[in-house]
Order: structure tokens, then sequence, then C-alpha cells
């Protein structure tokens, strides 16, 4: 794996956009899926005006962007937590045409590793790391490392860790999510990973400590050929 060390939570969000934006200039298709939540905010604030600029020039026609994870409505009525915060935070502002957006959802988990596969893969990953170092919706005890694409339980725990992701609270919290399982993470070609701040610092010294683990899922990772971990002084405060 390749750790890429940077002062603070800008410095991360500059060299992961700049990384992000170098994939989106590759020839032919380019299939991207990237991360969602609070980490990448920033990461898209500075994207958004190259890539619109770029845009009207021809660029990224064919770039394509998948969602790695879903949190449905309990009602099933509308889309998903994770492809409607991707669209408010980065695809809607940057002008990405909807035939390039490939949603992920509790209607088509089933046929996604195949269909990716049927069109190159995936060719790259850019995700988040969570303090108790899950990665996409891989938590600890929900999947196993030889799982692709697929449906978790929630149990109470599971739910009260979702709610926060609904407006109306537990009313929309669904009984399941939709999640890449860790191969099927495993079979793109690069993984970026970024990560900030005090709260990732557990999860990040347990990532590079050399074991690897399902009790702290992104572990596995570092098994990957070309995998980059970009964090910041505060999230590697407690390496050895």
């Amino acid at each position: 794996m390749r750790l890429i060390k940077v002062a603070d939570y800008e410095e991360m969000s500059q060299v992961a956009a700049t990384i992000l934006l170098g994939a989106m200039y590759r020839e032919g298709r380019v299939n991207l899926s990237i991360t969602g939540g609070s980490t990448p905010k920033r990461m898209y604030e500075i994207l958004v005006p190259s890539v619109r600029a770029a845009r009207p020039l021809g660029h990224f026609d064919d770039v394509h962007f998948f969602n790695f994870d879903e949190i449905p409505y309990r009602a099933e009525d509308r889309e998903g937590v994770t492809i409607s915060g991707l669209r408010s935070a980065f695809l809607t502002p940057a002008g990405i045409a909807e035939e390039n957006i490939h949603p992920l959802d509790q209607r088509n988990y089933t046929e996604r590793d195949a269909y990716l596969k049927s069109i190159g893969g995936l060719d790259m990953i850019v995700l988040g790391l969570g303090w108790d170092g899950h990665f996409c919706g891989n938590l600890p005890g929900t999947t196993h490392f030889g799982d692709g694409t697929c449906r978790v339980e929630c149990d109470d725990y599971l739910r009260s860790r979702l709610v926060d992701e609904f407006e109306r609270g537990e009313v929309d919290v669904p009984d399941y999510y939709i999640t890449m399982g860790p191969r099927a993470i495993m079979a793109a070609r690069e993984l970026v990973m970024i990560a900030s701040g005090e709260k990732k610092a557990k999860a990040v010294a347990k990532l590079l400590s050399g074991e690897v683990t399902e009790e702290w899922p992104s572990t596995v990772l570092t098994l990957h050929p070309h995998f980059a971990l970009i964090a910041d002084e505060a999230a590697l405060s407690e390496v050895a």
C-alpha cells in the first residue's frame, strides 16, 4: 500500500481531488465509485469548478459514476440516502449527465457484480474510513471478506447507526441496507481511502498495523496491489 501523509483536512481534500480528477481524464471509458458522507465534502467542493469548466469541451463524456452502498428509505418510494447525497454534493453541481450515473439499490444489487464485470470493472474507488474500521457498508460483524455486493439485515444497533441519515428519524430507517462487500471492492483496479481527524486515529493505526482481521474490516484493503491511504496528522496520531 501507499501512505500519503498530509498536514490537515484541507490538504487531504486537495490531494484526493487531484487524484480523482486525474482518473477522470484517462482515455476511454472510466468507471469510478465515490464516497458520500462528511469527509469528502471539501474534495467535492474543489472538484466541481474544474469538472464544470471541462465538460463543455467534451471531457468526461465517458466517465461513469457508481455508489458502492445504499441505505433505502423504509417506504422505498424515493432514491436512497447515498445516491441522493452524492447528487447533492457532487454529481448535480458538477453537471454529470444522468446517463453517466449508475445507482446501486435494493432492486439491482444481485446483478451489480456481474454488470461491473461486463463493462470492464471499476477503475477506481474513493473510500472513507469509519472510526470502527468499516468501509462502505462493511461494518464489523456484518460482512465477510469473501462477500460480493450484498444485502445486510439491520438489528437495533445498526438501525441506531442509520437513524441520523434521515430527517424524519426512525420512521424512515429501513430493516436492511445494500453494500459492495470486500470481495467486490477488492476487484477494482485502484483503491483510494481518505481519513482525517483524531476520531479516525485508532482505525488508521489498525489499518497500518500489518494485521488483517474482520474485526477491523478495512485492514483487508492493505492486501490490494494498488491501495493508497491519504491521512492527515490527526488521523495518524496513534500510529507507532
